[in-house]
């Protein structure tokens, strides 16, 4: 019995490192490869992926579905629904590029609804800061993304990236 549940594990690992999405990429989320682009409605989005963290509306009438997958998670897919309510697009939030456009002087706000809701909001009062701070991966490895807010203005001042170090 041991030998097979052992090359059932196997072969059910081997099929994940395998599982691609409908344009041939590596499938980052469980059920992602059953939504299409212009095809899938929101509800079907909330079939796969569940209740929404927040629901972003737009005035021309789209909405962002966040689902952040922290504060242990490295990912937060955002899902742009259309004013017809059909899937436009989706993303992962918590990418270089993305990280790349937090700039000082952005509001907590615009931060927000860039990288979604963070894993964690640490102020130093001493130092008149807020840190905001996201799991995300570098290749293999989990690190933190801060984003460092005055608390007065409520502005970005500068951003900076940590590692992560597990006890041992």
């Amino acid at each position: 019995m041991h030998a097979k549940f052992r090359k059932l594990l196997l072969l059910a690992a081997g099929m994940l490192l395998f599982a691609c999405d409908q344009n041939g990429k590596p499938i980052e989320e469980a059920g992602l490869n059953k939504l299409g682009k212009g095809v899938s409605s929101e509800a079907d989005v909330r079939m796969v992926m569940g209740k929404p963290d927040t629901v972003w509306e737009d005035d021309d009438g789209t909405r962002t579905l966040e689902y952040p997958k922290g504060p242990e998670g490295a990912r937060t897919w955002m899902f742009t629904i259309d004013r017809f309510g059909k899937l436009q697009d989706y993303r992962q939030a918590l990418t270089a590029e993305n990280f790349a456009r937090i700039q000082p002087g952005l509001s907590r706000d615009e931060v927000r609804r860039m990288l979604g809701r963070p894993g964690s909001v640490v102020q130093f009062k001493r130092k008149n800061e807020e840190v905001w701070d996201w799991r995300f991966l570098d290749g293999v490895d989990t690190k933190m993304f801060n984003v460092h807010f005055d608390i007065g203005s409520g502005k970005v001042t500068q951003t900076s990236i940590s590692e992560i170090h597990f006890g041992g």
